[in-house]
């Protein structure tokens, strides 16, 4: 396979051309013009942001992606599909008045917000995945798969277990109905640390499943394994370092997973990716909060491809400094420290992300070679 084409421009602005103009360049050059829009229905797939964090990508950028679809002639929606864990975006309608707060509005973004899987989560569709290993059919967002045109606009930044969160999480796991999602954590589970738990209960206000048990008179925290999915939600919740995957498996399972979800949303129809590095959180923007970046703001990248976007993507923050006062530059500091060489590993130990990208190649999502076109 040919090197794929990643283009690529900084967060600098000139005098008259804001970042949301710049964007639009940006995605022109890199060829989304190529598709044939005209009449089609256009899903434009992104996070919303969780409520009580500021991280997440700016409704602008959604508007400029939105107007360059419709002077296609296409006719857009943003989606995204109700989260498997508590929060604001578990169902439709608090997942709507979420996005509605976080200034995703008809208005602001210039087209409807549709919510993938609708009301409950529950409206899916199982989509074949062309040389899966783990996954025979994924459970899609109806929505995401009645589109003709699929279109993914990414905040690149880390994640508590899949190391970052770029255009294949944004992809495999946001366009999976609550069941899908389960479908793609449901192997390994974690276990607690008991001298390390110090009772708090913080991992169990993240649980959505009933997959921690609390023993009143220990004051300690356990895994109800019958109940447990292995999201991995109560690890990124543990300040303490309590919890952790018994085994390497449950991550590696989880990546490969959320790979073949990517390719079952991709697969078959024409597509096109974005990812922006911009305020790098150590965590995923579905935390209620969110904290210092780990990395500087980088830039915006587009690609067809979105394994050999988020190799990209990757590269481009292994090159970046880490920034002090960040948890990355804290775990550095620590006398304990036992360095990965990878800025994603060294701020989570528990994450991994190697065998995501692996496994996307593999089963021939995209390729990870790829050449940077600088758009200026």
């Amino acid at each position: 396979m040919e090197k794929a084409k990643v283009y690529y421009t900084n967060f600098r602005a000139k005098i008259g051309e804001g970042l949301p103009t710049k964007l639009k360049r940006l995605i022109k050059e890199a060829g989304i013009g190529d598709i044939d829009m005209d009449g089609k229905f256009v899903a434009v797939k992104m996070h919303f942001g969780e409520l009580g964090n500021l991280s997440f990508l700016r409704p602008n950028y959604a508007r400029a992606v939105v107007d360059v679809v419709k002077e296609l002639g296409g006719v857009p929606f943003l989606t995204d599909c109700n989260t498997l864990y508590p929060g604001s975006r578990k169902n439709a309608i608090e997942h709507l008045y979420c996005a509605w707060e976080n200034g995703f509005t008809p208005l602001t973004v210039g087209c409807p917000v549709i919510i993938g899987d609708g009301l409950k989560g529950t409206d899916d569709i199982d989509v074949p995945v062309e040389g899966g290993e783990y996954i025979e059919k994924a459970k899609i967002g109806r929505a995401v798969m009645d589109a003709d045109v699929f279109i993914s606009l990414s905040h690149f930044k880390g994640h508590e277990a899949t190391g970052f969160g770029g255009a294949i999480k944004n992809i495999g796991m946001g366009c999976g109905s609550r069941a899908g999602k389960k479908d793609q954590h449901s192997n390994g589970q974690p276990s607690i640390d008991q001298e390390a738990c110090r009772g708090c209960r913080a991992c169990m206000r993240e649980c959505a499943n009933n997959g921690l048990s609390f023993n009143e008179e220990t004051r300690k925290m356990s895994v109800n394994t019958a109940d447990c999915v292995g999201c991995g939600r109560c690890i990124g919740a543990c300040n303490f370092d309590a919890i952790a995957f018994n085994d390497s498996a449950a991550t590696k399972d989880l990546n490969c997973r959320m790979a073949e979800y990517t390719k079952a949303v991709v697969q078959g129809r024409p597509n096109f990716h974005i990812s922006l590095i911009v305020d790098v959180s150590p965590n995923c923007d579905c935390h209620a909060e969110n904290d210092v970046p780990i990395l500087p703001n980088i830039g915006m990248f587009a690609s067809f491809d979105p394994l050999a976007l988020d190799q990209a993507c990757v590269d481009a923050c292994l090159k970046a400094a880490p920034l002090p006062g960040s948890q990355l530059a804290e775990a550095m500091a620590r006398e304990d420290f036992c360095d990965r060489h990878d800025h994603f590993e060294n701020t989570t130990p528990n994450s991994e992300y190697k065998t995501c990208l692996a496994h996307a190649e593999k089963i021939g999502l995209g390729t990870r070679e790829y050449e940077i076109i600088v758009v200026k």
